[in-house]
């Protein structure tokens, strides 16, 4: 399987839109490509398992080292491994669903979906990265978009929003930039390199571990929502556009969660020790605190941005409490996560592009002239709630199940915080979908059209994952086993 085809798709089909003239072709196109991306993920997905079913055992799977820069000794090194095609399946769903959703933009199409593929080109390349500066150069090319995006075709304060977005993801990738060179510095001279496999394999001493660990944590964590760096989320969700909402939530802040545990935690495992109680009360916080900001929102949009908050603190809790199953729940609930608030926001987009109106006292009685949209909102906030049968459910349990495995008050204090948090979220989410899907209808919204077929479309794929995932997450958790069971070797210095 080469991987240079599942990295091209996105960046060709981006650099076929600028040639084209017609806004119905540039969005048949970026469909084709992201139907495309599926496919090809879906492959990459099944060329991985048979590898593993014939006994295959290795820390990348089908990887491609190129030098780029060998007086640095910088190498374009990508590969895979169960954890990074699960992120990568996550991006494939989204971007699918957000090609969808953004059907009838008409300003500036070709530029917007231009926009949305590059998106999606450095989250791919981020996630199959094996090369520290080569993470951090798709990192920050899955920066850029977001910035245009929302300050171009935002809604609200956007030119605020957005600079808040850059300026703090920008601080967040300064920290990890000083992080990455850290790391290099601290290894002896003769064997300093980038690589993160051969990062893996060496053993930095304890004291550079503490200096280097709260900078690519702390870094990384501003991009998944850390307290208290979590105040871009709000706002730069809010001005986003819909199918720039769904990224922002669904894909770039996984860039962060993956990064705390894949990079921080596992090439500095001591680190890691010494600062996860810190990691832990951080979470436990974020997880509280977004809940009941949630609970005092009347913006339907702002919401599920609070109600983010607290969801991310459900990865870097699980990140924090060291454990496998912990860490199986961590990237459990990133791909719950990005899933499930990806359709929220979908569906908030469908609501406020026919009511013109996203606060939800102005709402009422939407089921009976929406029903697909509103039974879609339904779902989405059912999962985030944690019901059984849909991927909140399996991803916040195996977090709760993880933290409960240390036998200390402290541990187990921080799950029971971080279990609270669905009683609130069951409030919030409960009381606002009746609010808008039930009583009587407001004159205005009487004559109100349901959604369109590329909206039924989008929310259907979502809304699959969700349940794939919930139903017989046994598919996904055996997917990610070998990685998690990879850093704990590490934690354990094996």
């Amino acid at each position: 399987m080469n991987l240079l085809y599942i990295l091209g798709i996105p960046l060709l089909t981006a650099l076929l839109l600028l040639v084209m003239r017609s806004p119905d072709w540039i969005r048949r196109t970026a469909l084709y490509g992201a139907l495309l991306q599926l496919g090809m993920v879906v492959w990459l997905f099944i060329a991985y398992q048979q590898q593993r079913t014939m006994g295959y055992a290795m820390a990348a799977f089908f990887e491609q080292n190129y030098a780029w820069f060998s007086v640095w000794n910088i190498h374009f090194h990508i590969g895979v491994d169960g954890m990074s095609i699960a992120m990568m399946l996550l991006t494939a769903f989204v971007v699918l669903a957000g090609v969808l959703v953004s059907w009838n933009v008409q300003r500036m199409v070709k530029e917007y979906y231009f926009l949305l593929l590059l998106l999606s080109f450095g989250a791919y390349g981020f996630f199959m990265s094996q090369d520290l500066l080569l993470l951090f150069f798709f990192l920050e090319i899955a920066v850029i978009p977001k910035y245009l995006l929302i300050a171009v075709w935002g809604s609200g304060n956007k030119n605020y929003s957005a600079n808040k977005l850059a300026l703090m993801l920008m601080g967040g990738s300064a920290l990890i930039f000083v992080g990455i060179l850290g790391i290099f510095y601290a290894t002896p001279a003769d064997q300093r390199s980038f690589d993160i496999l051969q990062l893996a394999n060496q053993q930095l001493g304890p004291g550079s571990q503490k200096i280097i660990y709260p900078l690519l944590f702390g870094g990384f964590g501003v991009f998944s929502a850390l307290f208290p760096f979590h105040t871009w989320v709000p706002d730069g969700h809010s001005s986003a556009p819909t199918a720039g909402s769904m990224f922002l939530a669904g894909i770039s802040m996984k860039l962060g969660g993956y990064g705390c545990l894949k990079v921080a935690t596992l090439l500095l495992p001591e680190g890691a020790k010494v600062y996860a109680d810190l990691v832990i009360a951080l979470s436990a916080i974020a997880i509280l605190y977004g809940a009941f900001a949630t609970l005092i929102q009347k913006d339907l949009k702002y919401m599920n941005a609070y109600s983010s908050i607290s969801h991310c603190g459900f990865v870097l809790l699980g990140i924090g409490m060291l454990t496998k199953t912990a860490f199986n729940g961590a990237v459990l609930q990133m791909v719950s996560h990005g899933l499930m608030t990806a359709l929220f926001f979908a569906v908030i987009g469908m609501i406020y592009e026919r009511t013109h109106t996203r606060t939800i006292a102005e709402m009422g009685g939407l089921l009976k002239v929406m029903p697909f949209a509103v039974t879609a909102l339904f779902i989405a906030g059912l999962a985030s709630l944690g019901l059984p049968g849909l991927s909140g459910f399996v991803a916040e349990m195996t977090v709760f199940v993880g933290g409960w495995e240390h036998q200390d008050i402290y541990h187990r204090a921080a799950t029971v915080i971080a279990c609270m948090s669905i009683v609130v979220t069951a409030v919030y989410i409960l009381r606002a979908i009746g609010q808008v899907a039930m009583g009587p209808i407001k004159e205005n919204f009487a004559s109100l059209q349901d959604v369109a077929w590329y909206e039924k479309m989008a929310a259907v794929v979502l809304i699959a994952g969700m349940l794939a995932m919930g139903l017989a997450p046994q598919w996904l958790n055996e997917l990610i086993q070998p990685s998690t069971q990879f850093i704990m070797d590490k934690l354990a210095a094996k």
